[in-house]
């Protein structure tokens, strides 16, 4: 890939990672139950969801799924499910302070990675974006996959500042929380932008 290829895939790649989505959300959520330094584990998900995303469209899978009318529903509705089931968990979680703030059993780094991973691997949106932007940035007379691996590395590095910046931003308001009124409010947010993204999620039909 050329040099100033790159460069418009790399400023196109930070619009990418900071435009609100349901990424964001799980990297805040994340944040504000478990505190930034264990609440960032959910983004290393997240970029393995955005590998698990480039893997599949650089194999062709991509193509396949956004053909197969089948294969598309079945991906986008277990996405849809997913963001769901999280926006209910966080809607009914405990009005108490948040687990960074006790000695309560936390939630496990690998269970975080998983919840991320989750979010962006079964997103369509992902795959269907990928088909349509990564092609203007590729070099077809050179080897493609070394060009998948620079995209996938680029879009890894600007996500894994970006959700640093959510889950910190986030984390912080961890230790504003004083009340069980400002915790129920908190997690009735959280879990109504899942909700939000999974009808966002359910209302997308490829173009």
């Amino acid at each position: 890939m050329d040099f100033s290829l790159w460069l418009a895939f790399f400023a196109a790649a930070w619009a990418i990672s900071l435009s609100p989505g349901a990424g964001a959300v799980a990297a805040m959520s994340a944040g504000v139950n478990h505190g930034f330094a264990r609440g960032y584990f959910m983004t290393f998900g997240l970029v393995m969801g955005i590998w698990t995303q480039v893997l599949v469209v650089g194999l062709g899978l991509g193509a396949l799924i956004a053909a197969s009318s089948l294969a598309f529903a079945a991906v986008k509705w277990l996405g849809v499910g997913y963001l769901l089931w999280l926006g209910i968990k966080q809607w009914r979680a405990p009005a108490r302070p948040m687990v960074a703030a006790t000695g309560e059993a936390q939630v496990t780094r690998r269970s975080l990675v998983l919840r991320g991973w989750m979010v962006n691997a079964v997103n369509p949106k992902g795959t269907v974006f990928l088909l349509a932007v990564v092609p203007q940035f590729l070099d077809l007379a050179q080897p493609l996959a070394p060009q998948y691996g620079v995209i996938g590395a680029t879009l890894m590095f600007t996500d894994l500042v970006v959700m640093a910046g959510y889950t910190a931003l986030a984390a912080r308001l961890l230790r504003l929380l004083k009340s069980p009124v400002q915790i129920r409010a908190l997690n009735r947010l959280f879990g109504g932008l899942f909700v939000a993204a999974a009808a966002l999620l359910a209302l997308f039909k490829r173009a």
